[in-house]
């Protein structure tokens, strides 16, 4: 198996550890690597070159579903920019909601801190505040949000092609 490396080699050359190579193998966004005779896995260059991709579109945030879609697109040499920038811009809004949540998340916690003595005594707003009964968590909402904003870019992506 010349020209190729080991799944060992394949995440210290990528940054993506051996754990998560195997698991894009099991979820169909690196197609599965050829093995050895002794059943070791060998990655050539293209599949380095995906996982770098992969990391790449991670490190953005991207989920899953959408690094399938992207890898999809990267390999369709006649594929619309129109698709790609539609799953990008849908990205972006889904971090700036994000950023929103979480700016709200120290804002809350500002108050609370602000409310709170932090002396000897155990009274404690911000425990109080954590006790009470609260609204759904806000992962769920996020949760929500995004699975919308994604069928929304591929909904955008698929006219586009």
């Amino acid at each position: 198996m010349s020209g190729t490396v080991t799944i060992g080699e394949a995440a210290r050359r990528t940054g993506v550890s051996a754990k998560m190579i195997r698991w894009y193998e099991e979820t169909g966004l690196l197609p599965p690597a050829p093995r050895s005779e002794a059943g070791y896995r060998h990655y050539g260059p293209a599949d380095l070159h995906a996982l770098r991709f992969i990391r790449r579109a991670r490190d953005l945030g991207f989920g899953v579903e959408a690094i399938g879609e992207l890898l999809a697109l990267w390999h369709d040499r006649a594929r619309p920019s129109a698709a790609v920038k539609a799953l990008a811009l849908a990205q972006v809004g889904e971090l700036r909601q994000r950023i929103a949540e979480l700016e709200g998340m120290a804002r809350s916690l500002e108050h609370l801190a602000r409310t709170c003595c932090g002396d000897g005594r155990p009274d404690c707003p911000i425990l109080d505040d954590l006790a009470a009964e609260a609204a759904p968590p806000p992962a769920r909402r996020r949760r929500r949000l995004a699975d919308e904003t994604g069928r929304i870019a591929r909904d955008i992506a698929r006219k586009a092609r």
